[in-house]
Parts: structure tokens; C-alpha cells; sequence
């Protein structure tokens, strides 16, 4: 039988390498932002176009390359941080795996100009599918440019796994976040088809959390410290009346690379015990370091995630620590034992015996009297007497009191009334109507029909009835706005007002007016009729979150996105109580709809039982 192993190729092995480190453009921009801090550059610049499908560049003023280095760089397992198997545990640099640039070279066009600081000249290489096109020697600055165009240009399938340039972008962001907070040090530039998104300095970890997430978020921030032998913990966690529906301000840094931890997550959880709303996430950016030999951070292809030695240890100081600042901050509810010295006794009372206060009643005092000033014996009280501008019975001139004719009188007293006009309805003591809807808990709606009854979830059929109305109003062009006297103002991110201002036409068809939307605020001049003024907040923020979780590539699923998130943050909640007349108008409005079955979002709003299973319970 013949041999059926063999070895695969090279640009085979190198696509299926690709196939782990690179999985969309966020991964490239990643993999080139590590390499250039690395290259201990103090000036990066990023430029991507077509959310980097066509186009992803890193530039920066790092140390540069040799021409061998140049070349070596994207082979298979070239680095220049491993010599030994020993070195993967003492690792505090980003790219060491050696397969980032051979990967990118595997599935795009790559060009790299390089130049170091005791060399004239430069290198630039040029790479097509693994394949080395030219090499030449080139003029150029200082630092190393790498440009990777047409991503995915020979793997047609993968490419067609790629979002839309909305979603692709929003992970290129994300990742420029990442890299650009674990490094303050560092200044940053990001271009997205030659418009400038961000122009981050030099500076301190407060001032490059603002830069990124705005103005706002200076006066949210509570700062956290804690060194211990174990761990060094500083950074910031968000005040909770800040917090969020989504995770995008959640931020783990350990020895300056970003990491994802659900324990740690939890640990941060448990500090907030108590102090959020439900449904909501604290904010925090926080910076650990640890020994890098208690730590192995070669478990996944993308170094995200990370194991530690001790777990345990740092749950217990990382919430200790948390919950210590929130405290000393006077964030969290503490007990304080301290006196108000205002209250204390002065001195000078110490010895003085404590005094029974007395009551002293008039008992002369007369009001029919005429006003006579009184003196007391001792000076210490006058009493006055009131006098009538007239004898009292002058308030009662006119009034006939001869015989029984008062009485008579009194008794011929009549009322004003309003008239009794015919109804239009008989009263329900006439037709002897019972009542055939009742709330369960207030959470559902019991009501009869024909075959049995109907148990209706209250917070699902109000859902289904206005995704209805708000999915009408957006495709029909028919939202009706009620003006404010006041405008709303409102804060949000750079990338909040980017998703925002994407979704702003399908919103003013709702009914939602804005006066002006800036960089980082909003303002509001008109909203739909059934939205208030403190519903603003609620229903901006569950849109934020649902478009952060899921945005949407064509345009009808945006409007269906949309209609679904108002409709889900201004439904009526679990625990309401309805009187009769709005159970039964919600009752009669969900059977109204179109599909009163299920929510917008497939969850079933009520369920029936016949009389025939209910007697059978009986047997």
C-alpha cells in the first residue's frame, strides 16, 4: 500500500497558520500595532481604508530593521525574543510566536519599508501570497512601514466571511483601544479613508482614557492602587451610577498586554455587590503585573487569554482592592464611626443639672373680649384679648328666625347638581357584567375566552404592540415628534455618537428631533408621544447596547434593530400593576396585531387552556 502521509507545502501551511492569528482585519491591525511597540516607537500612525479590506498601513519611528532582518521577518517561527524554550516564561513583549507576518504574508499583498538609524538607506520587500516579488534598497525614514492591502485576496471564501465595513470597523476600533490604552507613553494616530478618528498625545493613563472615551468620563473615574509581592494593581473602575448596559468600557491590561478573564471579571462583579442596576456592567480599566513566570500567555493563538499560577490570591486582592477604593471614595455605603463635633456638649454645660420645660396656659383668655393688654406678675407675659370690629351678632343680619320658619327653611335647603344627561352605555350593574380580565402577579394577564383561557405575559404583548407601532412609523414615514421647551442634553463616547449619527434617519422617522450632534454630545429637541423626557436616557442606552451587540448590515434590519431595542426598553416591566381599563386595552391591542404569538424577538407571549384540559385535572 503506498504512503499516504505527507508534508504540505509552505503557502499551504502558512494559510492554515493564517487561518488562527488572522480572522478579520482587527487581527492584522493588532498583530502590526504590537510589532511597532515592540520596535520601541514612540510615534505610531494607523491608516486603513475600507475598514482595512482594501487597506491596513502601520507606520512607525521605532529602531528599524536590517535588510536580513527584513527578509527573515516573514518566515515561519522567526522572532528575536525566544532563544530557548525557557524564554516563553519570561516574556514582556508582544509578538514572540513568529507567525503574525508570515500569516498576513500568506493571504495579502504586503509591502514593508524599513530603515534603521546608523544606515543611509533603507529596504523595501514586497510579498504576494508568500511569494517575495522584489526586494530593493529604497530611501526612507527612520522606523518601519508596513502596508497589507487586499486581505484575503486569494482565499475568496474567507473574505466572504467578512461583515460589513460598519462591523469590521467597529473591531478595528476596538483593538486600536486596546493597544492605545495599554501604552499612554505612546502617541497614536488613526486614519479611516483619510479622515482622522483619533489623535492620541503622550500622556498619563487618566488623560488617555478621556482622550478615547471623551471629556465625561474624567469625572466617573474613581482611581484604584495596590501593590502587593503578589500583585501590583493601578487603574481605574467607573462610579456606579456610570455603569452601562454594555462591556465596552471593560478594560484588563496584565504586564501592559490586554487580556480577557471572566474570573477576574467576576472579581470586579463581587467589589460592585449591590451598587448597580440590574442588568447593567461597571466600567474599569485596570493595570496588573505580575511575575511573567507565574503566568503563560502561549495558550492562544491570539494572546488574549492568559493562565495564572494562583488564581485564588488575585480574586481575593483585586476585589479587596477595588472595594477599598470605591469606600475610600466614598463611592460604596460605609459605617462611620466618627462624632459630628457640632453635636457634642460644650464644656461649660458639663455640671449643669438638665431643666423640665414648663407650659404656662392662659386659662382668662376670652376671644369675645375686647382687647385689653393683661400684665402678669414679674413683667415676663401679656396677654391680649381680641375685640370685635362689631357685635357678633351683626354676622348674622338677615337670617329669619320667627316661629318654625327656620326650621322650614333648613329643610327647603336645595343642592347644585349637574344634570343628568341619558348614557350612551348602560352602567355595568345594569347588564350585571363581571369582570373577565385579572393580573397575576403583577406580571400576567389571566382573561376567558370561548374554549377556556388565555395567560398572558403583560411586558411581551406590550413589546410585540409597540414593535409593531415603531416598525410602522419608521417603514410608513408617519412618527408624529412632540417638541421640547427645553432641549435634552446628553454625553456619550466618540463611538456612541459614531453608532448614533449611523442610525439618526431611522430615528427622526420614530419621531426623535435633534438639534446638533457633536463629538461627544447630543441634543435633543423633539421626541415621539410615547416617550417622556426620563425615558431618554433608558432608551438611548438599551439601542447603544443592542447596536454594540449586534450591528446590522442592511438597512431594513436596522430599522428592525431598532423598532426592537425602543420596544424592549419602554414596555411595561414585570410588577406593574394595570387597572381593569389597561388590561383589557392591552389585552384587545396585542390581539390586534399582526403577530400577537411571539416577540420580536421569538419568545411566546401567552398560552392557552381549554376547558377540556382543565376538567381533566378534575379526574
Amino acid at each position: 500500500m503506498a504512503d499516504i502521509i505527507q508534508l504540505l507545502p509552505d503557502h499551504v501551511a502558512n494559510q492554515i497558520a493564517a487561518g488562527e492569528v488572522v480572522q478579520r482585519p482587527a487581527s492584522v491591525v493588532k498583530e502590526l500595532l504590537e510589532n511597532a511597540i515592540d520596535a520601541n516607537a514612540s510615534h505610531i500612525k494607523l491608516i486603513i481604508k475600507e475598514a482595512g479590506k482594501t487597506l491596513i498601513q502601520v507606520i512607525d519611528d521605532g529602531v528599524g530593521m536590517s535588510p536580513t532582518d527584513a527578509r527573515l521577518s516573514f518566515e515561519r517561527h522567526a522572532t528575536s525574543k525566544i532563544r530557548s524554550a525557557e524564554d516563553l516564561f519570561k516574556i514582556n513583549t508582544k509578538g514572540f510566536r513568529g507567525e503574525a507576518l508570515a500569516s498576513i504574508a500568506a493571504i495579502a499583498h504586503v509591502e514593508i519599508k524599513t530603515k534603521q538609524e546608523s544606515e543611509e538607506l533603507g529596504t523595501s520587500i514586497l510579498i504576494e501570497g508568500s511569494e517575495v516579488k522584489e526586494q530593493e534598497v529604497v530611501v526612507t525614514p527612520t522606523g518601519t512601514s508596513v502596508a497589507v492591502k487586499n486581505l484575503f485576496f486569494n482565499i475568496p471564501a474567507r473574505r466572504n466571511f467578512l461583515k460589513s465595513n460598519t462591523v469590521e470597523l467597529r473591531h478595528v476600533v476596538d483593538e486600536f483601544h486596546r493597544v492605545a490604552l495599554a501604552h499612554p507613553d505612546i502617541s497614536f494616530a488613526f486614519y479611516q479613508n483619510g479622515s482622522e478618528l483619533f489623535n492620541l498625545p503622550s500622556s498619563n493613563y487618566r488623560k488617555r482614557i478621556v482622550h478615547i472615551f471623551g471629556k465625561k468620563t474624567n469625572e466617573k473615574l474613581v482611581p484604584v492602587e495596590e501593590s502587593t509581592e503578589v500583585l501590583k494593581i493601578n487603574g481605574f473602575v467607573g462610579k456606579p451610577e456610570y455603569s452601562k448596559k454594555t462591556r465596552s468600557e471593560q478594560f484588563f491590561f496584565v504586564n501592559n498586554r490586554y487580556i480577557k478573564s471572566p474570573y477576574l471579571n467576576h472579581a470586579v462583579n463581587a467589589a460592585f455587590e449591590g451598587l448597580l442596576k440590574s442588568g447593567h456592567h461597571p466600567s474599569y480599566f485596570l493595570n496588573l503585573e505580575i511575575d511573567p513566570q507565574s503566568i503563560d500567555i502561549n495558550i492562544h493563538p491570539t494572546k488574549t487569554e492568559i493562565k495564572f499560577d494562583d488564581e485564588h490570591t488575585l480574586y481575593a486582592i483585586l476585589r479587596a482592592a477595588i472595594k477599598h477604593s470605591l469606600g475610600q471614595f466614598n463611592i460604596a455605603p460605609v459605617l462611620d464611626f466618627e462624632h459630628e463635633s457640632s453635636l457634642n456638649t460644650p464644656y461649660s454645660y458639663k455640671d449643669k443639672a438638665a431643666k423640665t420645660p414648663v407650659i404656662d396656659v392662659d386659662r382668662t383668655f376670652n376671644p369675645f373680649e375686647k382687647e385689653t393688654p393683661v400684665q402678669k406678675s414679674g413683667g415676663m407675659r401679656k396677654s391680649f384679648t381680641k375685640a370685635p370690629t362689631a357685635d357678633w351678632e351683626s354676622l348674622y343680619v338677615g337670617l329669619e328666625s320667627k316661629g318654625n320658619k327656620t326650621q322650614a327653611s333648613y329643610n327647603e335647603v336645595s343642592f347644585e347638581s349637574d344634570t343628568k344627561s341619558p348614557e350612551i352605555f348602560e352602567s355595568q350593574s345594569d347588564m350585571d357584567v363581571t369582570k373577565t380580565t385579572y393580573q397575576l402577579h403583577h406580571k400576567y394577564l389571566v382573561t376567558t375566552i370561548k374554549s377556556g383561557l388565555v395567560i398572558i405575559d403583560q411586558s411581551r404583548a406590550h413589546q410585540r404592540i409597540l414593535y409593531e407601532s415603531f416598525l410602522e412609523n419608521m417603514t410608513v414615514n408617519e412618527a408624529v415628534s412632540q417638541q421640547l421647551l427645553f432641549p435634552i442634553t446628553l454625553n456619550f463616547t466618540p463611538s456612541e455618537i459614531e453608532m448614533l449619527k449611523k442610525v439618526k434617519d431611522s430615528l427622526e422617522q420614530t419621531g426623535f428631533l435633534f438639534a446638533s450632534i457633536k463629538k461627544e454630545q447630543l441634543i435633543i429637541s423633539g421626541l415621539p408621544i410615547n416617550v417622556q423626557e426620563s425615558e431618554v436616557v433608558i432608551v438611548l442606552e438599551q439601542l447603544l447596547s443592542d447596536l454594540d451587540a449586534d450591528v446590522p448590515d442592511a438597512s431594513f434590519s436596522a430599522v428592525d434593530l431598532m423598532a426592537q431595542s425602543m420596544a424592549k426598553s419602554l414596555a411595561i416591566k414585570t410588577g406593574q400593576r394595570l387597572d381593569e381599563q389597561e388590561q383589557n386595552h392591552l389585552v384587545n391591542s396585542l390581539f390586534a396585531c399582526k403577530e400577537p404569538t411571539v416577540t420580536p424577538t421569538n419568545k411566546r407571549i401567552f398560552i392557552t387552556f381549554q376547558v377540556d384540559d382543565i376538567d381533566k385535572k378534575f379526574m
